[in-house]
């Protein structure tokens, strides 16, 4: 993490000095004042990651400086609160505010609580960065969404194979757009207007293959007939027949094809771009697959990244989705929270692109019930409803719930750590766990 900026607010000159000390020594950089309304100024001039503020200053409170600052600004706010502002700490948790460190602080404590809320500004920056970045997109990137280097790799490519005339060959995972590449080297190709033919091999029965792809006498329009001229595109290559391979093998090699039950050739002129998910180096070895076909089919070759692979792309693509599915629908589109972000980053995503639609079609689906999360639409369900607390004893144990589920989460299960990160004994902390109800192995299976 790059160097991050912390503003203090705080009426005490001497909390003040202290806190700049403390922060200085972990590597922040940081400005102090001491007034809600030089916060407010220096929230544009220092243009901080995060803001520490004291609660009960003259003026303008910690609470009004929160309000106030959130409506021009998403940077974080970590509210420091003596032991009688807690209610009032808890009402500002509830209007936006990050967290909050009583008075007397542990400093331990206090840069865990920093360190969390600066990850989070980031990523939400990196959100709306993404979110602009939609806007500028060309063609080729509104099909093959992404900032990361693989993803641009595979652009340059489509751009440098588009023209050829050459057989291709997709490889990647399910999920990871082989078909949208292969749509995209024939619109970009030399006759965009002909014909764009595919089929899925594995779909086809083994004794109709031929019959589908090469027609018979007597119905002579097989798939075949169908891409002549244009672009043919194997999907699951692997799972072409042994027996059909050879017949395809004399296609490329003779520009030429028979139709079941008739002798006589018909010459076909078209491009085969194939795709595949499985290694056929495998399949050639144990002969399953023929070498010779692979070597015609493979003259040029993209291979597709894994979206666990590309970083933030997952963000860009959920923006994507979900703005593009809430039109369909005709519902708000869902707004990103940093848990969200923190979820979207944070999954293997073994789907690839396809689960990440899916996951964001589910999350757009929730807004008819009013809420939702990235989480709940990964795991396939809505958000079920969260009654408001009724008392100022069940909203503090709500807090103290998720903050000390959050500890869990951010220290892995340390529970030492755990402790240290909340200002609180180990001993205090079991006694919470169990009073609390929480379930520390379902808070990490998250």
């Amino acid at each position: 993490m790059t160097e991050a900026k912390v503003l203090i607010i705080d009426d005490d000159r001497e909390m003040r000095v202290s806190l700049c000390h403390l922060l200085n020594s972990a590597g922040y950089d940081t400005q102090a004042v001491k007034s809600g309304a030089e916060g407010l100024e220096a929230l544009v001039a220092f243009d901080p990651d995060v803001i520490l503020c004291d609660v009960r200053m003259p003026g303008m409170t910690g609470l009004e400086f929160q309000s106030k600052a959130s409506e021009t600004s998403h940077v974080p706010v970590v509210l420091v609160s003596a032991h009688g502002d807690i209610p009032m700490a808890v009402t500002a948790l509830q209007n936006g505010a990050y967290s909050f460190v009583e008075k007397p602080f542990e400093p331990r404590r206090m840069l865990g609580i920093l360190k969390n809320a600066i990850r989070l500004k980031r990523l939400e920056d990196s959100a709306r960065r993404l979110q602009h970045r939609l806007t500028e997109l060309t063609d080729l990137e509104r099909v093959l969404i992404g900032d990361s280097l693989a993803i641009k790799t595979v652009r340059d490519q489509i751009f440098d194979f588009a023209p050829s005339a050459a057989n291709v060959l997709i490889l990647g995972d399910t999920g990871t757009g082989k078909e949208l590449v292969a749509r995209a080297l024939h619109d970009l190709g030399a006759a965009p207007a002909s014909p764009f033919v595919a089929i899925n091999c594995a779909t086809i029965p083994a004794n109709s293959f031929e019959e589908a792809v090469f027609g018979t006498k007597e119905n002579p329009f097989g798939i075949m007939a169908q891409a002549d001229g244009g672009t043919l595109f194997l999907d699951e290559l692997s799972a072409m027949p042994l027996e059909t391979q050879g017949k395809f093998l004399r296609v490329l090699e003779s520009k030429q094809y028979q139709r079941l039950g008739d002798p006589q050739p018909h010459a076909v002129s078209l491009r085969i771009i194939s795709a595949t998910s499985e290694q056929l180096t495998a399949k050639v070895a144990d002969k399953t697959f023929r070498d010779d076909l692979l070597f015609r089919l493979n003259t040029l070759t993209i291979d597709l990244p894994k979206l666990s692979e590309r970083g933030e792309d997952a963000l860009l693509l959920y923006r994507y989705y979900t703005r593009r599915l809430s039109a369909l629908y005709d519902l708000a589109e869902p707004e990103l929270s940093n848990e969200d972000i923190s979820a979207l980053l944070a999954h293997d995503w073994p789907g690839n692109v396809r689960e990440l639609q899916s996951v964001a079609e589910r999350r757009v689906l929730a807004e008819r019930r009013g809420g939702g999360s990235v989480r709940l639409a990964m795991a396939g369900h809505q958000q079920p409803e969260r009654p408001f607390p009724g008392t100022l004893r069940e909203a503090l144990a709500a807090f103290e719930r998720e903050l000390i589920g959050r500890a869990i989460q951010a220290e892995n299960g340390r529970m030492d750590d755990v402790a240290a990160a909340l200002g609180i004994g180990r001993r205090t902390l079991n006694e919470k766990i169990v009073k609390l109800d929480l379930d520390k192995e379902a808070l990490l299976s998250d």
